[in-house]
């Protein structure tokens, strides 16, 4: 019972942080304020209080409804909310209760944030890529000892797409993309950077041509997603997986 309770204080914490994530994903784009400008309902306007922002309970409650106009709230709301809960509490069932998981925390969080962003709009924010960066760069002061193996994964993957992104004017990669891989790579290592990338472009190919199969979306795909969910899956399961790969040899 202790455990579960504990672990349902780690979901909970992510469904907060998460609710912060939702105003991240709707305001930076459109480069408002994130921090001091007052939550109001996309529709009507009318300023919401912090019973109307509950994660999850407020948005069942109201039945994803605002209280006031009673216009539907889009459902990526407590999706945001759940998901990054339930990230949290994948990470601290992996690794434990230490400075890591609070860092892989925070990483989940901002891939989450760039997941959403660059699906919608085939756009990177380069603040987070730079919140990114900052959580590489305290990761290897804490494990100084790898501090180059850090350095050398913010330039494995990332020089190889900054030549592709020159060679051909953008059209085959991002920069967006180019300095998510850099700052991803700070935090991972270079081994990590490396299947994280080969995840994420395995991911993008296999789940897009489901896309167009299905949903008939075009040839042009948003890569942050996918190479999101290489980091995300490396960042928790990298070394387990490189570990199995080298003993098949």
């Amino acid at each position: 019972m202790m455990e579960a309770a504990f672990y349902l204080f780690i979901f909970a914490i992510g469904t907060v942080i998460g609710s912060f994530l939702n105003v991240c994903i709707f305001r930076m784009p459109r480069r408002e304020d994130i921090v001091k400008m007052r939550s109001r309902c996309v529709s009507c306007g009318r300023q919401l209080r912090w019973y109307d922002m509950v994660p999850l309970f407020s948005y069942l409650f109201l039945r994803g409804k605002c209280r006031y106009c009673k216009t539907e709230v889009s459902l990526r709301y407590p999706l945001v909310e759940a998901a990054n809960g339930v990230l949290y509490v994948m990470v601290v069932l992996i690794h434990g209760v230490n400075i890591d998981s609070l860092l892989c925390c925070l990483l989940a969080s901002a891939l989450l944030v760039l997941s959403v962003i660059d699906f919608w709009t085939y756009e990177i924010p380069f603040g987070v890529n730079l919140f990114i960066l900052a959580l590489g760069v305290l990761r290897g002061a804490l494990d100084y000892v790898h501090f180059f193996g850090y350095v050398a994964g913010f330039l494995a993957v990332s020089t190889v797409l900054a030549i592709v992104y020159y060679a051909t004017g953008g059209r085959a990669v991002g920069g967006g993309d180019v300095k998510m891989m850099a700052a991803c790579g700070l935090f991972l290592g270079w081994k990590l950077i490396v299947m994280a990338f080969f995840l994420g472009c395995i991911l993008g190919a296999a789940i897009h041509v489901i896309r167009m199969k299905v949903s008939g979306v075009g040839h042009v795909l948003a890569m942050g997603p996918y190479l999101s969910g290489g980091v995300l899956i490396a960042a928790l399961w990298g070394n387990q997986i490189l570990s199995w790969y080298l003993g098949q040899f």
